[in-house]
């Protein structure tokens, strides 16, 4: 059984009780939204834009259980400082008491000027919070369903296997279902590559290339 390095301390319910509801329904989301309505231009691969992506990986947590308030609201914005061009951090600083920690959750899922996507993901797994570790979780969980509308099987078979050596392992930490999700998804779109005949044509090309030289 693998040992976690540390014990769950975000907050989350199991079953959602009227106790938890009313948490629920106490955390004020509205600013981050607000915030987040920002990205509503800017499309996705699969289709769609920013400010829905940021709504389906809050709907992900709360399917989870997770009611912490901090990471519930960096869910809402957690694309805005990397894709809104000359973003003000201070917006999210302001919108509420826990603005400043929101902002730095959104921080430590924000790909920074220095990095390459690997280096990026390496960091939330090597040294990431528990919040960032599972916020990055949510939002590969609502990537990889999107990936079932795209049709470029080069970007696929990538994205598959970058959350097959990042995000599983990120998942087996901190939520064994979202780690079976990832699992699940990861084998479907695999299977729609296989069905597709693209890892056949990849192996044909392989050794075309190889009696070339």
């Amino acid at each position: 059984m693998t040992k976690q390095k540390y014990e769950m301390k975000v907050e989350r319910s199991h079953t959602m009780d009227a106790q938890h509801m009313q948490q629920l329904s106490d955390i004020c989301l509205a600013p981050y939204m607000q915030l987040a309505t920002g990205l509503i231009g800017k499309a996705r691969h699969a289709g769609g834009n920013m400010f829905r992506h940021q709504m389906d990986t809050l709907a992900i947590l709360i399917d989870y259980g997770y009611i912490d308030s901090v990471l519930l609201k960096a869910s809402v914005v957690h694309d805005t400082v990397e894709d809104i061009p000359d973003f003000d951090k201070n917006l999210i600083i302001n919108a509420d008491p826990e603005g400043e920690e929101v902002l730095n959750l959104v921080l430590e899922v924000t790909r920074r000027e220095d990095e390459d996507k690997k280096q990026f993901l390496h960091r939330i797994l090597d040294t990431g919070s528990q919040r960032a570790k599972v916020l990055k979780c949510a939002d590969r969980i609502s990537n990889m369903i999107s990936l079932g509308y795209v049709t470029d099987p080069k970007f696929i078979e990538r994205y598959c296997d970058e959350t097959e050596y990042f995000l599983l392992p990120m998942a087996l930490e901190i939520d064994y279902n979202m780690y079976q999700e990832l699992i699940g998804l990861i084998m479907t779109r695999r299977r729609y590559l296989e069905d597709g005949g693209y890892f056949d044509n990849r192996h044909k090309e392989s050794s075309s290339d190889s009696i070339k030289k």
